[in-house]
């Protein structure tokens, strides 16, 4: 009788996919699990984001600037957040990650605060500290547990602790954008999947076309072009969580075709649409 043959590490690592979507049994929760040497061009969510670095290390931009996370650090990202993420140290960095729509979050703060937050902002992108990874992994493992009573009761007990934990690292008094960025940002917000040009979005916010690129850039970390693509992305992603067929999410986001779509959500992401809409939708 022949022996199996046992994996090497190379082959492991050959075998296992860079990104994966766990299903978790809270909707509004996405779980990704990954292991890449991919360097993240500028993007953001349009969800909270709270992950753990459990192998190698990073920098990555960040609204409170550039800043390195190693392995057993707690990575945040705010939704709408710009952000990126390469490297370092090394050719590849793992992390585990929960996506939590804000509904969740404001949900949670607001019964720790009894009503007093507003609205909730992550001011440490990058977080060291052992009791506050002990709670993520105690979330991360009740939200991707299978579904039971009592998983479920540990789901929801754990993340008002973690959140009650990061309470410091959050701020009620967000800065806001100067009248023209927001007039020109409020346009796309309002529509995402409408046919924009860089002259209307310049004759909402007052400004001439170079003015507008230049200070929508400095203000938000993108340009508008940039931006609207990442506002089709979350239109795109909540249409799939949705239940909306792939095409059908690209053409009411607004791009030109579902390979379109699945590039741009791709890059931001990790995860082509597919995949995502397996684990969105608990299958």
């Amino acid at each position: 009788m022949t022996r199996p043959q046992m994996q090497t590490g190379d082959q492991a690592r050959q075998t296992t996919p860079p990104f994966r979507a766990r299903r978790c049994l809270a909707p509004g929760v996405i779980a990704v699990e990954a292991r890449s040497d991919r360097a993240f061009p500028r993007h953001s969510h349009d969800q909270f984001g709270i992950g753990l670095i459990t192998g190698g290390a990073q920098t990555s931009l960040s609204g409170r600037g550039t800043v390195q996370s190693d392995r057993g650090d707690l990575i945040t990202v705010n939704p709408n957040e710009v952000h990126d993420g390469i490297p370092f140290g090394g050719p590849e960095r793992s992390w585990l990650m929960l996506y939590i729509d804000p509904r969740i979050v404001s949900d949670s703060l607001l019964d720790l605060s009894e009503g007093r937050i507003a609205q909730a902002e992550f001011n440490w992108p990058s977080l060291r500290s052992p009791s506050a990874r002990a709670l993520f992994q105690d979330l991360y493992r009740a939200a991707t547990a299978e579904m039971t009573d009592l998983a479920q009761l540990a789901y929801e007990s754990n993340l008002p602790v973690l959140l009650s934990a990061l309470c410091p690292g959050f701020r009620t008094d967000p800065s806001h954008l100067p009248g023209p960025v927001m007039r020109a940002k409020a346009l796309m917000d309002d529509d995402p999947a409408a046919a924009l040009t860089l002259t209307d979005l310049a004759q909402a916010s007052g400004l001439s076309r170079y003015h507008l690129v230049r200070s929508f850039s400095a203000r938000t970390g993108l340009s508008p072009h940039a931006y609207l693509v990442q506002r089709r992305i979350a239109l795109a992603r909540r249409q799939i969580a949705a239940g909306a067929t792939l095409a059908t999410a690209a053409a009411q986001a607004g791009f030109a075709d579902q390979s379109h779509m699945t590039r741009a959500f791709t890059r931001c992401f990790g995860l082509t649409p597919a995949a995502y809409a397996r684990a969105a939708r608990q299958i």
